[in-house]
Order: structure tokens, then C-alpha cells, then sequence
């Protein structure tokens, strides 16, 4: 790829990818065609990746938030036939988010199933150097991955929010029902219950809906292979957390938390997965 493509068309393009341009936006900008596009934001993607398990160790987070942001690979899950692959349907990503730093230190692409919120809740366990406390919503999965994961040595509550019945009618809605209430269920530990919140990572999802064409709702971009779905969300979140400058910490989440000294640049990216 590097004998095909110049550094400053690289970066280019992985900017333009980071910013949430569609591959044949970007295609149509560069001149460069969108497989090799695709291509190289797969292969930033993966370096992306293995650049954030390296660099996210012995976080020192106090205070957590988890969630899932849907998607899909292929098709809708409501058209999946017995004949598509396992990939096909669905495709949730987990995600956690420190509410102090707005880092995220961990990512799972997966079913909204308890075996991805266990590999998801050991991956972010395993970064931890203290207690910390979690909140979640009202995900049953969650419970069981984070006692295995955690045992008694976190402080972990839930958010169950409860919503109107929507009326049905022949106009489709696509706005979410009427919100009603909302409890706070404490589950393991003492959490502050002023800070049991799910603010941070719900805001988290808006900014990566806006950034990630195949996430964005009634979008008509959406990965055919799931090696190409993970790899633009772990680019994504690379992006996020160590070059995009957060305004309300003026800095980037990665700076905040102490896993980098300065800011990176896309170029930075590029060139370490090289």
C-alpha cells in the first residue's frame, strides 16, 4: 500500500475517515478508488487496534460507564436467512467511557450476548490498576460479566430507564418512545449514587454515530465483512482518544488520563501500523 500511495494522500484519506466522510465522498475527493480506500482504512484500522491494547494498561479510571451502540454487517437482523454467514445481522459495540477524562479504554464488536459482554467486561478489568465504579444500563448481561470479571472489588449500579408504549399507526416512527422514569439499582460495592450516571457514554455514542458512516441511523453505508466493521470502529476510537482535541479538557482523552504526553496526528496513526 505504501508503494501505491503517497504519505499525504494517506493521511488524507484517513482523516477524511476519521471526520466521517463516506468512502466514495472521499473517493471522488482523492481520485483514489474506494477499494483501495477500503483497504487502507482496514489495515489503519487493525495497527489502530493493536496500538490501543498496547497503550491502554494500568489505567488508573475511577469511574465508568458502559454501553452498546448498534449496527449491522450485511443486512438487518430481520432479513438474516439460514443461508447468510455467522457475521450477517446485527452488530453491537460495546464500549466504556472514564466520565473524568472521557477516555474509552476498551472496545468489543459482537451480539448484544452475554459471551460478548464478558469478553468486553474482562478486557476493560484487565486495564484497571484500582476499584473502580460502573454504571450500566439495564443490560442483564452485564451482571454476570461483571462479577466474573471484577468479583466483589468494584462498586457497580444500573440505570433501568422506562419508557411510554409507542402508538402504532401507518407512519413509521423512527424517534424514540416517550421517556417515563428512570431507578438506580445498586448491585455490588457502595457506589456514590450521585455519580451513578450513563450521561457520558450515551454522549459518547452520539459523537461516534456522527463520525462513523456505518453507524450513523438510517444510513445507507454499512459494512459487508466484519473484519471491515471492527476495523473502522477501533479506527475511530484511536482517532478519539488520542488526536481529536476534546474542548471541555483541552486536551485529548488519552492526555487527560496520562497514556500520552502530546497530541498525535492522523499522520501518527499512519505511520504507526506501518
Amino acid at each position: 500500500m505504501a508503494n501505491v500511495l503517497s504519505s499525504d494522500k494517506q493521511i488524507a484519506i484517513i482523516g477524511s475517515l476519521c471526520e466521517g466522510s463516506s468512502i466514495r465522498s472521499i473517493e471522488r475527493i482523492t481520485g483514489v478508488h474506494r477499494d483501495t480506500i477500503m483497504r487502507l482504512g482496514v489495515r489503519v484500522g487493525k495497527g489502530c487496534a493493536a496500538l490501543m491494547d498496547a497503550k491502554m494498561r494500568d489505567l488508573s479510571c475511577s469511574r465508568l460507564e458502559f454501553d452498546e451502540i448498534w449496527g449491522f454487517i450485511g443486512k438487518k437482523e430481520k432479513h438474516v436467512t439460514v443461508d447468510d454467514g455467522p457475521e450477517c445481522g446485527d452488530a453491537w459495540t460495546f464500549c466504556a467511557v472514564d466520565a473524568q477524562t472521557k477516555l474509552v479504554p476498551a472496545f468489543k464488536v459482537g451480539k448484544r450476548d452475554a459471551a460478548t459482554a464478558n469478553a468486553f467486561v474482562q478486557g476493560v478489568a484487565s486495564r484497571m490498576r484500582n476499584r473502580v465504579q460502573i454504571s450500566t444500563d439495564g443490560l442483564r448481561a452485564y451482571v454476570e460479566a461483571i462479577e466474573k470479571a471484577f468479583g466483589s472489588e468494584v462498586d457497580y449500579a444500573q440505570i433501568v430507564k422506562t419508557y411510554g408504549h409507542e402508538e402504532m399507526s401507518n407512519n413509521r416512527r423512527y424517534s424514540a418512545p416517550e421517556f417515563v422514569s428512570s431507578e438506580k439499582k445498586v448491585i455490588v460495592g457502595q457506589p456514590d449514587e450521585r455519580l451513578i450516571s450513563t450521561s457520558y457514554i450515551e454522549r459518547l455514542n452520539a459523537t461516534t454515530r456522527l463520525h462513523m458512516r456505518r453507524l450513523t441511523r438510517l444510513t445507507l453505508a454499512f459494512s459487508k465483512k466484519r473484519e471491515n466493521f471492527e476495523a473502522a470502529v477501533a479506527l475511530h476510537f484511536a482517532y478519539y482518544n488520542f488526536v481529536k482535541r476534546h474542548n471541555t479538557l483541552r486536551c485529548t482523552p488519552a492526555m487527560a488520563a496520562g497514556v500520552e504526553r502530546g497530541f498525535l496526528t492522523v499522520g501518527d496513526l499512519v505511520e504507526a501500523v506501518a
